[in-house]
């Protein structure tokens, strides 16, 4: 086998262990006591996860630090097994926004092997196949297509899913779904180093010839984050994100598809088009590393397919206009909103894009604090917002008071703005279908959440459920940072984690809403209300068959159309399948018309100096669209 010399700069795992220990005794105690505070009085899933999954993180970390404190430098144990042990107790609760992580140099590596393996099905039989391999690697027999049959001996499906319980997830979907991934790329800020130092891959070439390929794992720097989640921003305040998910999304694009890896989330001076896509196209973005936008042609017709990658964004509102933007060039007759394998990001991102997707007003899921000391105190530092990044205000009251009545949470309270999740309303009229897989995750549940509670549209799984994380997720550096506002306390519990290490704790915990209000999204998830199973054209052509199924849903839902067109003293108004407009002229009813025609004028005196015009479209009597109009 081979692989060139270029391109990623990579060393082989033993190479990379032998200079990775750094941290001294005293240091491994401080972690356990901080791992403590973060679980015993940050953790807003543990009631749930105590009962869910019969779990005791805290006394695990109470029996850990007893082990410590008995042990000296010379009998302490190796790293690699102190990190084996904090990460497991972590692991335990099935959280994937509660995670130990990793100092250097672990920190900003990733593992991983030269190709990627992907699952399908043929009626209920499972397939593994390889989908990808980094550019340049060759072996006899070896490349996409080829099915592979054991792991280092081991069935591949029995290796799968022994992998799989060494990994968070709130259900059995997401622990197989990241069971498979980290079979072969691990970022090693959360992942221990695999045990073993290559795998022998059994695997049956184009040929029907069964063959071995033996491969060391390798170690490279992964593609930083575009949001720094330890400092004290809006954006990381409002973070929902499997870090897992999204190390392994910058990993896989600088390993595979490194033509759209990026310094930044939006890359400006990018060649862009104002041209609608013809049939099959693919319009370019500034944002190759969250949105890939193209006009497919399925057998029901051709219809927009938008994939968003994630919603790991530091401008909420620029994420949505170059989304609006993309499906503007797309056909209007439907659209694909595809969001498989996003693993979150910034919650406003998410929440604000359902806007655009339906007439509806969006209400934004509402988040709780667990009521512990320390929560209240935290929050009371912050209830006047006095870094301009985080209002804890509307918490304050119900945490104070749970100190007297017992209560367990908070009352609940959006983290999105009501206003900024309503601000330009509906911008695409035809039919959406979003597809979901089990890694969707955090900020992408809670988009799925509100999609299906806004009732915008069919949601279309790639698997069983979504990934099942309801939570607002802090850093140990920031909840540090968050102490420290207005000004410093000597006494703040929480204190420097040596060698760049880092925690994360889910602090507030998000709940649906409308039909399904109060019910916590954790462990829970979105269930699909159509299910895909892949095939072996999904995985290595490009989605065919999932797309055509999508694309079979789309043909069947109406195509709407309510275009404004403003005057000095009146609307034109081009519609299709709406029979009533209703105008509102900064804020207030001002015209009423039935819709007769395919378009229609409504005289509506001085709408042409208006500051905010809505038109509100019906069918027999059901709100079906609605138009937002800024003239001024």
């Amino acid at each position: 086998m081979t692989e060139p010399a270029g391109g990623v700069a990579k060393q082989e795992l033993q190479d990379f262990l032998r200079t990775a220990d750094t941290l001294t005794l005293d240091d491994r105690r401080l972690l356990v006591r901080q791992a403590l505070v973060l679980i015993e009085q940050n953790y807003v899933h543990r009631p749930l996860k105590e009962a869910m999954h019969a779990v005791n993180p805290v006394q695990r970390l109470r029996l850990l630090a007893q082990r410590l404190d008995r042990q000296t430098p010379e009998t302490m144990g190796p790293e690699w097994r102190f990190h084996a042990e904090l990460s497991e107790i972590f692991h335990s609760v099935r959280d994937l926004h509660t995670n130990y992580l990793l100092p250097e140099p672990y920190a900003s590596k990733v593992a991983y092997l030269p190709y990627l393996v992907e699952e399908y099905y043929t009626g209920d039989e499972r397939h593994y196949v390889v989908t990808m391999t980094v550019e340049g690697f060759e072996a006899p027999g070896f490349g996409p297509g080829v099915e592979v049959t054991h792991w280092n001996g081991v069935p591949i499906d029995r290796a799968v899913e022994a992998n799989a319980a060494r990994f968070a997830g709130g259900n059995p979907a997401a622990r197989h779904a990241r069971g498979l991934e980290s079979l072969t790329i691990r970022p090693l800020i959360m992942h221990v180093p695999p045990d073993e130092a290559w795998v022998v891959l059994t695997y049956v070439d184009a040929d029907g010839i069964v063959r071995e390929l033996r491969e060391r794992w390798r170690v490279t720097d992964n593609l930083p984050s575009f949001v720094d989640a330890d400092r004290l921003t809006a954006a990381a305040v409002a973070q929902g994100l499997d870090l897992g998910t999204d190390e392994i999304g910058r990993a896989v694009r600088k390993l595979y598809v490194p033509q759209v890896a990026t310094a930044h989330e939006t890359v400006h001076g990018a060649r862009l088009t104002a041209e609608p896509a013809e049939p099959g196209d693919e319009p370019p973005t500034t944002m190759p590393s969250i949105f890939r936008a193209r006009s497919i042609v399925t057998p029901s017709g051709t219809f927009g397919h938008i994939r968003v990658f994630s919603f790991n964004v530091n401008d909420p509102g620029e994420f949505v206009v170059e989304f609006v933007r993309l499906a503007r060039l797309l056909p209007q007759n439907g659209l694909v909103l595809d969001v498989r394998g996003n693993g979150g990001g910034h919650i406003h991102a998410a929440e604000f894009l359902l806007q655009t997707l339906t007439p509806h007003p969006i209400t934004p899921e509402p988040a709780q604090f667990v009521t512990t000391p320390l929560n209240v105190r935290l929050c009371g530092r912050h209830e006047e917002n006095p870094s301009g990044a985080v209002d804890l205000g509307p918490w304050c009251p119900s945490m104070n008071q749970a100190l007297e009545t017992g209560a367990v949470y908070s009352g609940g309270f959006p983290i999105t703005p009501v206003e900024g999740a309503n601000a330009i309303g509906q911008q695409y009229f035809g039919p959406v279908v979003l597809i979901t897989d089990a890694r969707c995750y955090s900020a992408t549940d809670i988009f799925a959440a509100g999609f299906q509670d806004h009732g915008i549209g069919d949601v279309l799984g790639a698997d069983d459920n979504t990934g099942a994380g309801g939570a607002n997720v802090w850093t140990h550096a920031l909840l540090k940072l968050l102490m420290e506002q207005p000004s410093p306390e000597e006494d703040s519990p929480y204190l420097p984690l040596p060698g760049q290490a880092n925690m994360r704790v889910s602090i507030r915990r998000t709940l649906r809403v409308h039909d399904l209000a109060g019910t916590p999204v954790e462990d829970l998830g979105v269930l699909p209300s159509h299910r895909h199973r892949m095939t072996r054209r999904d995985v290595l052509e490009d989605n065919a068959d999932l797309l055509a199924r999508a694309a079979e849903l789309l043909a069947a839902r109406p195509v709407r159309r309510l275009d404004v067109q403003v005057g000095a003293d009146e609307l034109t108004l081009t519609t299709h399948l709406v029979d009533r407009a209703d105008v509102y002229v900064d804020g207030r009813p001002r015209a009423s018309a039935d819709v007769t025609a395919e378009v229609v004028t409504v005289p509506v005196t001085g709408v042409g100096s208006a500051r905010v015009i809505r038109v509100a479209g019906f069918q027999d009597g059901e709100l079906v669209a609605a138009r937002t109009v800024m003239p001024v």
